[in-house]
């Protein structure tokens, strides 16, 4: 019998707070009124921001402007390879939810992802969606240095094995999303169950347990982006997990910090889309003041404002919340629900 992989970490300040925040923004953006074309344009991004991050931190010399025209099926100037790195994890990215069986992760859905994301680009087309069978390193591409010794070939069957065991365990399933998208993450890179193409599929990995546990359904949030912004934090990241005795506590903290400024960039679009739908839908308005438009923002994020929340969030009297509050209802903008002191301010 196999023994099960359990993760060694431990619950932080820093990494609850980030799951909170996480939580918070996630529910705020799938919430929202956005009409089809919004929600086209956020995947479109999404998915654009992630194919070309997670390819160029492997060192594809891609732009993010003719990964761009590849998604729309043009034609650019570049090496085949580069072309196909890029093509391959669109594919992956765009189909994503087919890579399961009924809701579960398995061997057979692992290597497939690993076999479509290296689709004619391996040196031997027999290593696509095959674990390796020889001892590989990660280097420094400039100095050579040997960063990363992975497990010897002949553990990987057992180790992913093991590894998938716990994926589609109760154990994990009691776990946020994100802390299991993150141990994920890190434990298929250890592992390193492939020649070439192991940090591609474990971030396609990352995002398909989102998806499976219905975090990312609409697939909206690129985490790729995050990691190629700081390639040094990244695998120093990865690094620190190995000199901490395999305790994943410090690469949870970092994972969770990408989350959530990932989430985080998407909340902001879907509150100035929403914002300027508003705008053009109140009544003889030109522009809002800075002070209207972040109460406007307010009530987009928590569904409503009362006086009270007015007169702190700019440290006003009771008086000049209450001018504001009547200017937003002449634009049309707000009304009031409630009587009394349990009164209340929407969007109209």
């Amino acid at each position: 019998m196999n023994r099960i992989f359990s993760p060694n970490f431990k619950y932080t300040h820093k990494i609850v707070n980030n799951l909170v925040e996480i939580a918070s923004a996630r529910e705020m953006v799938l919430s929202s009124y956005l009409v089809p074309k919004w929600e086209i344009s956020l995947r479109r991004d999404a998915l654009i921001m992630a194919a070309h991050a997670s390819t160029a931190i492997e060192g594809n010399p891609l732009t993010i402007e003719e990964v761009s025209q590849l998604a729309q099926g043009r034609k650019i100037m570049a090496a085949r390879k580069a072309e196909l790195e890029v093509l391959n994890y669109l594919r992956v990215l765009e189909n994503i939810e087919k890579y399961q069986e009924q809701g579960k992760i398995t061997e057979k859905i692992i290597l497939k992802l690993h076999k479509d994301i290296s689709k004619e680009i391996l040196e031997k087309h027999e290593y696509e969606g095959r674990y390796r069978e020889l001892q590989v390193y990660v280097g420094n591409r400039v100095t050579g240095k040997v960063v990363f010794m992975p497990p010897p070939p002949e553990d990987v069957p057992k180790l992913m094995t093991e590894f998938i065991e716990w994926i589609n365990s109760n154990n994990s399933y009691q776990l946020d999303p994100v802390i299991v998208a993150g141990v994920s993450h890190y434990e298929f890179v250890r592992i390193h169950p492939f020649i070439d193409g192991n940090g591609r599929t474990a971030r396609a990995l990352a995002t398909l347990i989102l998806y499976i546990r219905e975090f990312d359904i609409k697939k909206f949030f690129a985490l790729d982006d995050y990691y190629d912004s700081d390639r040094n934090a990244y695998y120093n990241a990865l690094k620190s997990v190995e000199s901490q005795n395999f305790d994943l506590t410090a690469w949870l903290e970092y994972f969770t910090d990408g989350v959530l400024l990932s989430i985080s960039k998407v909340k902001e679009k879907v509150l100035h889309l929403s914002l300027e739908k508003h705008k053009k839908e109140a009544k003889g308005q030109i522009a809002l003041t800075e002070r209207q438009t972040k109460i406007v923002e307010h009530i987009i994020s928590n569904g409503r404002i009362t006086s009270s929340e007015f007169q702190k969030m700019f440290k006003i009297s009771r008086q000049a919340a209450h001018k504001e509050i009547n200017k937003l209802i002449e634009l049309s903008l707000i009304e009031p629900k409630g009587t009394g002191k349990a009164i209340y301010y929407v969007l109209k």
